[in-house]
């Protein structure tokens, strides 16, 4: 059965049917492997398929799947405590959602409640999901301007540049809301001292800090979260993606006096903090913690990152690699769709971030050995579209 005749257009469709995964791979209906870069666009944060994740699910099946959060539940305690354990500091209390969306939508709320202001101010190149006010604040046009009006008062302030902020915020700001890596933009590394700056500047001026770290938390950048490479603690803090593992979950972490500003039934979640994502959410965060998969994406980025720097250097096509970790971004001299399709043919699954510019999201169990035969295809992929804009005449 075609899914398209169903689900309409609102996806990139890749002409590929999953059927299984395992690791850092996956197999298709015809059982073609692929080494899976894509990782689900990072949802595939510990592997596909993983034990502890697996365990844990059908352990929960057999207790109950459901107990919304107007109850109390032993496995969503026990989430919530693993939860804290890891959090930066100060970030004691949380809300549980289903998506990363709903967690900046969590976020908007809070702040604006908190501090009895309105003013949102986001980065150019940000993206926090599509519902209407998580788009308010995501930068790029193209997602906004069918949508038109979104929520108002939201200023852009240029990405890394401490003076445009302060010319950005005023009296009514509530938030400033920022990646501290950029996914969805590109890959886009904030400046060293920016995030000690804009901390700084919100405590000045009495202004909230939020950090999405959807894409870039749980260890994806080799530490546990992407804010810990500039040292710097975020007021409230958006998660989701891969925390449980593959199973549909966010969490927005805040200090404790921001969600006592809240009264009961203003905000909450029908499916939010269900048994069956905690469960999967404890057995994440003990694989990340307990199986060193923080220490392997740092360990092995910094070779795929050297592999990448050296692909660059023989292939003039490629203009710059970015990012941190296993959080990688490959921007390209042209567009990237021939890359994407030629990589299906090879057995690698790659993402991308605009036209240009080539995302690897791999699970962080992947290892050396992996690695090397990504950069193997990676080399003949650029060596042939190489070949192919010389045919063409282009550059």
């Amino acid at each position: 059965m075609n899914e398209d005749n169903f689900l309409g257009s609102l996806y990139q469709r890749f002409p590929v049917t999953i059927e299984r995964g395992q690791g850092v791979r996956v197999w298709d209906i015809n059982n073609k492997e692929y080494i899976d870069c894509m990782g689900g666009y990072g949802v595939a944060l510990v592997g596909h398929r993983n034990p502890r994740v697996v365990s844990a699910i059908k352990s929960q099946l057999d207790k109950i799947i459901t107990v919304h959060t107007s109850l109390y539940n032993k496995t969503r305690e026990e989430f919530l405590e693993e939860l804290i354990k890891v959090a930066p500091d100060g970030l004691s209390n949380v809300h549980l959602g289903n998506s990363g969306t709903e967690a900046v939508e969590a976020a908007i709320k809070f702040a604006r409640k908190y501090t009895g202001k309105s003013g949102m101010v986001a980065m150019t190149g940000s993206y926090h999901g599509k519902s209407m006010g998580a788009l308010s604040i995501t930068f790029n046009p193209k997602y906004r301007k069918s949508f038109m009006p979104l929520v108002e008062k939201v200023a852009f302030s240029q990405f890394g540049d401490i003076e445009a902020l302060k010319s950005k915020i005023d009296k009514d700001t509530a938030f400033v809301i920022m990646e501290p890596i950029q996914g969805e933009g590109g890959i886009h590394v904030a400046p060293d001292g920016f995030l000690q700056d804009v901390r700084k500047v919100c405590d000045q001026n009495g202004i909230l800090l939020i950090f999405d770290e959807i894409q870039a938390g749980l260890g994806r950048t080799g530490k546990m979260w992407a804010c810990d490479h500039w040292n710097t603690t975020p007021d409230i803090m958006c998660l989701a993606k891969g925390i449980a593992g593959g199973v549909p979950m966010s969490a927005t972490l805040v200090r404790p006096e921001i969600l006592a500003a809240m009264s009961k039934g203003e905000h909450s979640s029908t499916f939010g903090g269900n048994p069956l994502s905690c469960a999967a959410g404890i057995a994440t965060l003990q694989t990340l913690t307990e199986d060193g998969l923080v220490d392997n994406a740092a360990m092995v980025g910094r070779i795929f990152r050297d592999g990448l720097e050296k692909l660059k250097q023989k292939h003039g096509i490629i203009r710059e690699i970015r990012g941190r970790g296993l959080m990688i971004g490959i921007e390209m001299k042209f567009e990237v769709k021939d890359i994407l399709f030629d990589g299906i043919s090879e057995g690698v699954l790659l993402l991308y971030s605009g036209r240009n510019v080539l995302r690897l999201l791999p699970p962080l169990v992947i290892n050396e050995e992996d690695i090397k035969k990504v950069l193997e295809i990676l080399d003949r992929l650029f060596a042939r579209e190489t070949a192919r804009r010389n045919v063409q005449g282009q550059n």
